[in-house]
């Protein structure tokens, strides 16, 4: 079977012409087990946000894509849907459209008997985090990260 990140990068490739032809852009893609299930999923998004037909007419084209290139020897679940309000913040594209916008972070280990901070994302670089929690500031290096990702204000 391909490493997984080999099979995200493949279907990735498969995907963009797919999302350029529907006017959407890839958010992410992943390829994962859960319990005894693959699933391959891709997550798509647009500024005025995805609907159940842009999710539709993706998810059939790179069905037939999937099918016609046939590189996943595992049978799998395909997924295609919006990153959704609360999304995951992985890649640097995420973080930078991001920023003003206030986040969760999750991190490995507590910090001053903590593992989750709120606050304004500040700035990033490929070491560390900066968000702003009231009047102070406060920065995490990304190794310390387990996950961030925006919060949900109702």
């Amino acid at each position: 079977m391909l490493k997984r990140e080999e099979c995200e990068a493949r279907t990735e490739a498969l995907l963009l012409p797919i999302t350029e032809r529907y006017g959407v852009e890839i958010y992410d893609v992943e390829f994962v087990k859960e319990r005894e299930e693959w699933y391959l999923r891709a997550y798509i998004d647009k500024p005025q946000g995805v609907n159940i037909q842009d999710c539709e007419n993706v998810s059939r084209a790179l069905s037939d894509e999937l099918d016609r290139e046939d590189f996943i020897e595992d049978a799998y679940i395909l997924e295609v849907s919006s990153p959704g309000l609360g999304r995951v913040l992985k890649k640097d594209k995420h973080l930078s459209k991001s920023i003003g916008q206030e986040v969760e972070i999750k991190l490995y280990r507590p910090v001053e008997k903590r593992k989750e901070f709120e606050g304004i994302l500040e700035r990033f670089d490929e070491d560390s985090i900066t968000i702003s929690e009231e009047d102070s500031e406060r920065t995490f290096s990304r190794r310390d990260i387990a996950q961030i990702r925006l919060t949900i204000d109702f």
